[in-house]
């Protein structure tokens, strides 16, 4: 009897069938591409017919010049089985599509890209209201949205949207933060989804400081539990006059839930369990932890535009400016003119310089499409250690777990070619390239960049 190395060795039948398979998934999405990009064209056409009317609409009753629209919604609303505001939205995107985002549709047509890329350009472009601008900056994000996932062309062309975009971010923040509010959305059994409309800064420090909360109480409850345990055991019988510990089965999901109700009802936590000495000051000495990227000519008022919380959410220069005043240490990250790769970190305070470099250049898992930050994956030896592989920058990278399993686990895999581009080889023998983060540059320059 054989045995293979692996239990799930791909035979010649198995490849075979995942060749026809892939070849049938690649056209069927092609198709897919294709009856979308047809349907915004026929929604964009009905949209013109609705313009038409309202055009020939003497009155200026806004109520009147409204109904033309909202009839060819209903209209649509009816023959596709939809909301007629749903159908009504629909065709005013697909208008603006087909009028400002030609060749996005175009592309879809085509099969370049997905209508999730569609989406994600609709929305990150929307807001560049120069036709010049905008269509410099579609043509960029569609080359690199033909080669990457929705996830990634969103960072990407968000971060290129506030490189170019004429208005300057001090001012669309300013009136973005007009929008601010607290709302609740009813859900099932009883629940309901509280939402907070911030500014991202704020947001992300809520978050990460609820997440900090719910760690510190359940530490502080394993630590009480073994406590009891050893006092227990050194007695043979429970210690007199305590109460029971209590069994904590919270997720640490469900434990920072219940600490922002519990801060948001009373001003603190009903239940304080870090006070005294296991934390100084209990858990209202736990401060947000965000990292924020602040090109240096955006630290010194030079230009409008470039922060970022984790290299991905905008935020406005003064929040970036006043955060990295009381920063306790800088990572000064040099990168190629041209492309945006890192080449190189330096920090004024001391750490650990591979791993300083490998998070500035790979900034999220190198797993295709995964957008997983870096401090939460692994870094990895693409070839592997025990086999030999070095511990050297040209041979690691950050994988999530998922991707790590993926390599280690299977036929899958790794190698780094020389720029850092991570080359997956699949059990098939197809090979994909996943390249380092391109870094948007910001220059204090009046003129459009070079597209």
């Amino acid at each position: 009897m054989e045995y293979s190395s692996w239990p799930g060795e791909t035979t010649a039948a198995d490849a075979s069938r995942m060749r026809a398979g892939l070849a049938g998934l690649q056209d069927a999405d092609a198709a897919v591409a294709k009856a979308q990009a047809k349907r915004i064209r026929s929604l964009a056409a009905l949209a013109d017919v609705a313009a038409g009317q309202v055009a020939r609409i003497r009155s200026r009753d806004s109520r009147e010049r409204k109904m033309p629209v909202r009839s060819v919604a209903a209209e649509i609303a009816f023959a596709t089985h939809v909301h007629d505001m749903t159908a009504q939205k629909e065709l005013g995107d697909a208008h603006t599509l087909v009028t400002r985002f030609a060749a996005t549709v175009t592309a879809l047509e085509g099969g370049r890209i997905s209508k999730r890329h569609v989406d994600v350009i609709f929305e990150t472009g929307l807001p560049i209201a120069d036709d010049q601008v905008r269509a410099a900056w579609e043509e960029t994000v569609l080359d690199y949205a033909a080669r990457q996932t929705p996830g990634r062309t969103k960072a990407y062309a968000r971060q290129l949207a506030e490189a170019v975009n004429p208005e300057g971010m001090t001012l669309r923040h300013a009136r973005a933060l007009e929008t601010r509010g607290v709302s609740v959305l009813d859900l099932d059994d009883g629940m309901a989804l509280l939402q907070l409309r911030l500014p991202a800064a704020v947001a992300y420090g809520i978050r990460d400081r609820l997440r900090r909360q719910a760690r510190a109480v359940r530490d502080a409850a394993n630590t009480e539990r073994a406590r009891r345990a050893e006092q227990a055991a050194a007695a043979k019988a429970p210690a007199e006059n305590e109460d029971p510990v209590v069994d904590d089965t919270r997720t640490l999901v469900q434990i920072g839930a219940d600490v922002a109700a519990d801060m948001l009802l009373t001003g603190t936590p009903a239940i304080d369990p870090t006070t005294g000495e296991h934390l100084p000051g209990g858990l209202g000495a736990i401060h947000a932890h965000v990292q924020v990227v602040v090109p240096v000519l955006t630290l010194l008022g030079k230009t409008d535009a470039g922060a970022s919380l984790h290299g991905q959410i905008p935020i406005d220069p003064d929040t970036a400016r006043q955060l990295a005043g009381g920063a306790p240490g800088w990572d000064r990250v040099l990168c190629h003119p041209i492309t945006g790769t890192v080449l190189e970190v330096d920090r004024y305070t001391p750490g650990t310089d591979q791993r300083r470099y490998l998070q500035a250049r790979d900034q999220h898992c190198r797993g295709f499409g995964c957008r997983q930050p870096a401090h939460r994956c692994q870094i990895d030896h693409n070839h592997e250690h025990h086999d030999g592989g070095p511990t050297a920058l040209s041979n690691l990278a950050h994988f999530c777990t998922r991707h790590h399993t993926l390599k280690t686990e299977t036929e899958w895999t790794v190698r780094q070619l020389p720029d850092g581009t991570v080359e997956f080889t699949s059990p098939l023998g197809n090979t994909y390239t996943d390249e380092p983060p391109p870094r948007v540059m910001f220059i204090p320059d009046g003129d459009p960049p070079p597209f």
